[in-house]
């Protein structure tokens, strides 16, 4: 049979009132560093940028501004000026005979690809 296990912490009081300084100052660490990590993900959270709509609608740049194509929300080719746009309007949008894009295919997305 083996031997036990000694006992994880010495006996006399001077070490043991050594290791809980230690040790207190070690939870003080981890303290911090959880409040940190905390602030550091709010104001993350706070200066994140919106997420992109779930759609968007191109215009033309005539006078009359007519809806041209119609982008996913996260399409580069939709560029800053493109209107966000609900499901409901996309489709109403393809319905209407406005092109889908080519690269990102929200036609595809929403089921409404002719064929």
């Amino acid at each position: 049979m083996s031997d036990p296990l000694p006992p994880p912490y010495p006996p006399d009081d001077g070490r043991l009132a050594d290791i809980e300084t230690y040790l207190t100052v070690q939870l003080m660490y981890v303290r911090q560093t959880r409040a940190a990590e905390a602030r550091r993900r709010a104001i993350q959270q706070r200066t994140a940028p919106p997420p992109p709509p779930p759609y968007r609608i191109q215009r033309g740049l005539d006078a009359t501004r007519t809806s041209v194509k119609v982008h996913l929300g996260t399409c580069v080719l939709a560029g800053k000026g493109a209107a966000a746009a609900s499901e409901e309007a996309a489709r109403r949008a393809l319905a209407d005979q406005v092109e889908a894009c080519a690269v990102c295919r929200p036609d595809t997305e929403l089921g409404m690809i002719e064929g």
